[in-house]
């Protein structure tokens, strides 16, 4: 008789925990990582609380951000936007703003970069080019880099032959075109710009910098005074 007995409570227990384990996810009777068992997704600018709990996030630096787990950069850091020279709002949402944006940038025919600076502002161009862009375009920017001669990709133009301007091409390093992508993500702002100096500098035969200029002018006409 005991046997029997201690049979069915076996059995009655084996089949209660059975059925617990898999009943609803809302109504665990027991969860060992409740972060695995209930995903914690929120968004970095709200007030950040625990899935499975009413417990708020008190961590100090968030308290002070009202909660917000989106915290500013820590101070030292280099911005992505230390120029100052980009907005989000402007980048193109649809097909005919994406084209109205390019033709408006061929029209663009110097940057937004302080023309003191432009003689750095070409070399890092040039550095950043090599880095990102010779890979397709070449380093003498006639669409020949090793990517292109190995026959893995073609289609890749000649500078010399593109009517092309200084805000044209950072427009295209931004957004993207034909079968090239955005480089947004490999370059900041300040630095499509740079890239942009650079390859118009180097490729088209560009107009030296007006700050380039002024300093050769002086020269000239000190040497004429002499």
């Amino acid at each position: 008789m005991k046997k029997n007995v201690l049979k069915i409570t076996a059995i009655l227990g084996l089949t209660t925990v059975l059925l617990n384990s898999c009943g609803p996810k809302e109504n665990a009777p027991l969860v060992y990582f409740p972060d695995m068992y209930f995903p914690v997704a929120y968004d970095p600018l709200m007030k950040a609380e625990d899935a499975y709990s009413d417990h708020e996030n008190e961590i100090p630096a968030f308290v002070k951000n009202n909660g917000a787990t989106g915290l500013s950069p820590v101070e030292g850091t280099v911005s992505q936007n230390k120029d100052g020279v980009f907005e989000e709002g402007k980048l193109p949402k649809n097909v005919d703003e994406y084209n109205a944006g390019y033709n408006a940038s061929k029209l663009i025919t110097s940057s937004p970069l302080n023309p003191a600076n432009a003689e750095k502002d070409i070399a890092r161009g040039k550095i950043l080019f090599d880095h990102t862009c010779a890979a397709c375009h070449g380093t003498a920017g006639d669409g020949q880099g090793p990517i292109v001669q190995s026959g893995a990709y073609s289609g890749v133009p000649n500078y010399a032959d593109r009517e092309i301007t200084v805000g044209s091409v950072h427009y295209v390093l931004t957004n993207g075109r034909n079968a090239m992508g955005s480089y947004a993500g490999q370059l900041n702002p300040g630095d499509r710009w740079r890239v942009a100096l650079y390859v118009m500098n180097a490729f088209k035969k560009s107009t030296a910098p007006a700050a380039a200029a002024t300093t050769e002018t002086k020269t000239d006409s000190t040497a004429t005074k002499k």
